[in-house]
């Protein structure tokens, strides 16, 4: 057997072993990791990296390294520009002496690593490149042939399908994963109104879905239009509370709609935050808008303590939990507005209900149907009823007379005239002043009457009481005027009989003197005393002009016996 078939049997060999070893694996991470560790054994080489194309930054990050230190992967530049350009193209790319070579930019990091040659292999699946397969040479005896190579990139193929299906597998398996925790989360949201609660749980799910280690939310103030942090999950309180963030280019990313998803933090221009995240121990992030409507209201970002490259299904599991959260917090909000609205409306009514109920007089509110709708405490007091029992009743139920009720004169529009209505209750008659006023709507239509029920039963009776007194003054006035009319000649028969009864002591008429003198008397005492229940006095002026007045206090006026010497002067 000759050397060329020797070399094909070889490669044949460690292509089924390849195959083998990839077939049955599931994880695309598992199938790297195993293949950089077991072709440089197969191959005989030194070292071997896989690398992967980010979809959205289009650069290659690392998935896989076997045989090399982190110093070497870290480096900023993979290959000179030529090479890369050559990758993306499809073709491979065979380096002899990196250590030697001042033009490639890695030259000084493979002469630290000892690397001696490099096979670029780009990885393929359905025509598209999806990674760079290196395979590293660190002894100068070993170089690799045209056929070595050629067959190198069938290898390299089969690892793109192994890569390719383990995510499909993955992305299938993980779809199914976020479909259920989608489904829980909706169903946990659409029960509760609670804000905080919905941040709190999306922070949790979105850490735990994705393995990742912390998560935050930051929304959109809608007054100065900046973030503040909503709700976080995973990351220490000096991280979570560093400042603004609105400055860091993913973020402004991410407010234009666009997911983000960063493999190495430390090294990409799109964060500015290096030295915090590199603290915290963050490497990898993925930030997804928070959208109602089309309008981003926040950001949810997912940040991860390993390197890794988020998947699609991983995109667009966030993507889609941020979009049923978005639409959660917005129903929060709304409901939040809607509560404190009802709250104000609630307080006015109460504040507008104590006045109504402090009122004086009663006050119902009937509607077009002619039945209240509103009734003060005044009014449920006097009819001994609750608001439910009243609330829904006609009007006319309260007001008998229908042609006088002013609640019917508002709805039939005419010039409405205050009604006095006569009741009769267990502590006597009670008159009612009713008045009542229309609430006109748009098109003119009376929508509400209030009315304005009155006592007036105090009222009426001081009006009464006025008119008796009035009634009572003049017969007052009257018996007064009598009682002195009455003094005046009766002030001169006593005098005259007394005077008789003195010239005239002998005879036989001096017993019949007495008796009269006796009962003048007894009239005196009976004007006397009329006049003191009148209040009539007599007040006495420059000749011979008497008044009389009626005094306020009774026992004033004093017309007796012994005033006859002033009475006789008079």
């Amino acid at each position: 057997m000759n050397l060329h078939m020797q070399h094909r049997n070889q490669f044949l060999d460690v292509f089924q072993q390849t195959i083998a070893m990839t077939s049955m694996m599931l994880d695309p991470q598992e199938v790297m990791e195993t293949v950089v560790r077991e072709l440089p054994r197969l191959l005989r080489i030194d070292a071997c990296t896989i690398r992967l194309l980010e979809e959205s930054t289009q650069s290659f990050v690392l998935g896989a390294a076997h045989g090399v230190t982190m110093e070497y992967l870290s480096r900023e530049a993979i290959d000179a520009d030529s090479t890369m350009r050559m990758i993306r193209a499809g073709y491979p790319v065979y380096n002899e002496h990196v250590d030697g070579d001042r033009r490639l930019p890695f030259c000084d990091a493979a002469r630290q690593e000892g690397i001696k040659a490099v096979l670029s292999l780009p990885i393929l699946f359905q025509g598209q490149v999806i990674g760079i397969l290196r395979l590293l040479i660190k002894s100068s005896g070993r170089v690799f042939a045209t056929e070595e190579i050629a067959r190198a990139m069938a290898l390299a193929m089969q690892v793109g399908i192994a890569i390719a299906h383990g995510r499909m597998f993955k992305e299938l398996q993980s779809q199914l994963a976020f479909l259920k925790e989608l489904q829980d989360f909706s169903n946990l949201v659409n029960s509760t109104l609670d804000m905080d609660a919905t941040l709190k749980n999306m922070a949790e799910r979105a850490t735990a879905s994705l393995k990742a280690k912390g998560c935050t939310l930051r929304l959109v103030d809608p007054k100065t239009k900046k973030l503040y942090l909503a709700a976080s999950h995973g990351l220490s309180m000096a991280y979570v509370q560093r400042g603004g963030v609105e400055s860091e280019r993913n973020i402004q990313l991410v407010l234009a709609g666009k997911p983000v998803s960063i493999y190495d933090v430390s090294h990409d221009g799109r964060v500015d935050s290096h030295e915090q995240m590199r603290a915290e121990g963050i490497i990898s992030l993925l930030a997804v808008p928070l959208q109602v409507q089309g309008e981003v209201i926040g950001v949810m970002r997912v940040l991860s303590s390993v390197p890794r490259v988020f998947t699609g299904a991983e995109i667009n599991f966030a993507s889609t939990l941020a979009d049923v959260g978005s639409a959660a917090i917005n129903n929060a909000r709304s409901y939040q507005k809607i509560h404190l609205l009802l709250m104000r409306i609630e307080g006015h009514e109460k504040f507008l209900a104590t006045i109504i109920d402090s009122l004086q007089h009663q006050l119902i509110v009937y509607n077009k149907d002619k039945r209240i709708a509103l009734a003060n405490q005044p009014f449920l007091s006097s009819v001994e009823a609750n608001s439910e029992e009243v609330i829904g009743r006609l009007y006319n139920e309260l007001c008998s007379d229908e042609e006088a009720c002013p609640v019917n004169q508002v709805f039939a529009k005419e010039n409405m005239q205050p009604f006095i209505q006569q009741l009769d209750h267990e502590e006597g008659l009670k008159w009612y002043e009713r008045t009542a006023s229309p609430v006109m709507g748009k098109n003119g239509d009376v929508d509400y009457v209030v009315e304005v029920i009155r006592d007036i039963t105090s009222e009426r009776r001081l009006v009464e009481a006025e008119v008796e007194k009035g009634r009572l003054s003049g017969i007052v006035e009257m018996a007064g005027t009598i009682a002195h009319e009455i003094n005046s000649p009766l002030f001169a028969a006593l005098g005259t009989v007394e005077l008789m009864a003195e010239e005239d002591e002998c005879t036989n008429l001096a017993d019949d003197f007495q008796v009269v003198i006796r009962n003048l008397k007894k009239i005196n005492t009976l004007t006397k005393k009329m006049t003191q229940m009148t209040g009539f006095r007599r007040k006495e002026y420059v000749g011979e002009s008497v008044i009389l007045s009626l005094d306020e206090e009774k026992n004033e006026g004093c017309i007796s016996l012994a005033c006859r010497d002033g009475a006789k002067e008079g």
